[in-house]
Formats: C-alpha cells, sequence, structure tokens
C-alpha cells in the first residue's frame, strides 16, 4: 500500500512538478553557455577600447558574478523554490556589509572614477592634499605619489577624487614666476636687460610664450620686479634655481644694488 502510494505521489510531482525541473535544467545550461560567450566577448571588447588594464578584472568580474547570481535566481524561480529567507539574509547581511566598509567603498568608486575620467595619468607631476610629487601608481583603492625628497606618499582614492586636484604635467608646460624687489636708485632699462640676458643664458627655458619681465609693483621703500617664463614641469626647480642665482650675480657684477632683505621668494 505505501509503495502504491509511492508511485502515486511520485507521479503526481512528475506531472506538475517535473515540467518546471526539466525546464530550470535546460534553462540553467543555456544560461552557463551564454554567460561563457558572454565573458569572451566582453574580454575582447574592452582591450579593444583599451579599458584600462586595472579595471579590466574588476568589470569583468563584476559582471559575470551578477549573471550568475541572475541565472541561479531565475532558475530557482522556474523550479519553484521559496527564496524569501533567503532574500532577508542577504540583504540584511548586505546592508551591514555596506555599513562597515562604507569608507572602503568611497575609495573604491574614487578610484573608479580616477581609472574612468583619467584626471592624472601614470608619471604626472600633481599636487592633492597638500601633497606634491609623481604619480607612480593608481590602484583601485589609493593612488602613490613620490615626492621630490623620495618620500612615497598613499593617498586614499576617496579623498583624492572629491577634492582639488592640480595636474601639473598634463599641458606640457609650467610657468615659473619670482619677483625681485629694488631700490628706486636703479636704472629699470638696465635691470630689465640684465635679466633678460639671463633668461637668454639658460638652458630649458621656453621661447614661446615669451618671457616677461616687468614692474610688477611701486611700493613706498623700492620697486618690485616680476620675472615669468615658461620651463619643463620637469626642469621647473632646477631652473628656478639657477635663474635666480644668475640674476643676482649679474647684477652685482653690474653694481646694481640689492637690499638683501627685499629679496623675494618665488611664488
Amino acid at each position: 500500500m505505501k509503495l502504491e502510494e509511492f508511485y502515486t505521489e511520485f507521479h503526481h510531482w512528475l506531472i506538475t512538478r517535473g515540467p518546471n525541473y526539466i525546464a530550470g535544467i535546460l534553462i540553467f545550461l543555456i544560461g552557463l553557455w551564454f554567460i561563457r560567450f558572454f565573458k569572451a566577448r566582453m574580454r575582447y571588447r574592452m582591450s579593444k577600447r583599451e579599458v584600462h588594464s586595472t579595471l579590466q578584472p574588476f568589470f569583468l568580474s563584476l559582471t559575470i558574478t551578477t549573471l550568475y547570481v541572475l541565472l541561479t535566481l531565475s532558475v530557482f524561480n522556474i523550479v519553484g523554490w521559496e527564496l524569501s529567507f533567503l532574500s532577508v539574509i542577504i540583504g540584511s547581511f548586505g546592508v551591514a556589509a555596506g555599513l562597515a566598509l562604507s569608507g572602503t567603498f568611497q575609495n573604491f568608486a574614487g578610484g573608479v572614477l580616477i581609472l574612468l575620467l583619467k584626471p592624472f595619468d601614470l608619471k604626472d607631476n600633481i599636487i592633492a592634499q597638500g601633497q606634491d610629487g609623481i604619480v607612480t601608481s593608481i590602484q583601485l583603492f589609493y593612488t602613490v605619489l613620490l615626492t621630490g625628497d623620495n618620500r612615497t606618499i598613499i593617498i586614499p582614492n576617496g579623498k583624492l577624487f572629491n577634492e582639488v586636484i592640480v595636474n601639473v604635467t598634463r599641458e606640457g608646460k609650467r610657468r615659473l614666476e619670482f619677483e625681485l624687489k629694488l631700490g628706486y636708485i636703479v636704472d629699470v632699462e638696465q635691470v630689465k636687460g640684465i635679466i633678460d640676458n639671463a633668461i637668454k643664458g639658460t638652458k630649458g627655458i621656453i621661447r614661446k610664450p615669451a618671457p616677461i619681465i616687468g614692474v610688477y609693483a611701486l611700493e613706498i621703500d623700492g620697486i618690485r620686479f616680476t620675472v615669468r617664463v615658461w620651463v619643463d614641469p620637469a626642469d621647473y626647480f632646477d631652473i628656478k634655481l639657477y635663474l635666480q642665482e644668475r640674476i643676482v650675480k649679474d647684477l652685482r657684477e653690474a653694481d646694481v644694488k640689492l637690499p638683501t632683505h627685499h629679496l623675494l621668494p618665488g611664488t
């Protein structure tokens, strides 16, 4: 009697539920084939469009994982398995993880935006978060700078992307500017000629745009001259030091009086 009941129930299940399971298995197999095909096409398209190498594994993994999850949920739904309890657990875990990792997600989002929008590239000289250095590495969660005094600075991408970034390298040239204050007894044209000769004798100065030498301000205790030239960003500090020293030396040799307390730092 029990065997007959088993066969009866099995026959009933086979008629009512069997087609759903068969459809679920077919959908699962077709879905696996589609995901493998889509993965290969996506990898090819990203390589052809030159998506950043750091982002390719992330986008590929995120997309394929999402497709697997959707396929599994679809098969469960076709078969008729209830997922309400599992959905609650997954949702609760997601909320808890989101709260715990909010800072990490912010850094991750900043890294993705930096790699996509490219406000700077590797080997660019940038000024950000109070740091001035060469970009040596761009990761999903942080960016690494190497400063002029050989310090390694690691900046979280969340903070980096949400603040002002000064890209010194992108335009290919940088303006070097400093001021010199002299007394009213000096000959303005003589001083301008001495500075101009010093500029012409300094290697690495870009001639276009042309250098600017002029009187910036007339103050109670003297005349303030400004000097503006264009240089390659990598040569900025070397040329600045050399040019300032040469101007001071040439002015002294020309017997131009230099009040030492009026020599102003570069801006």
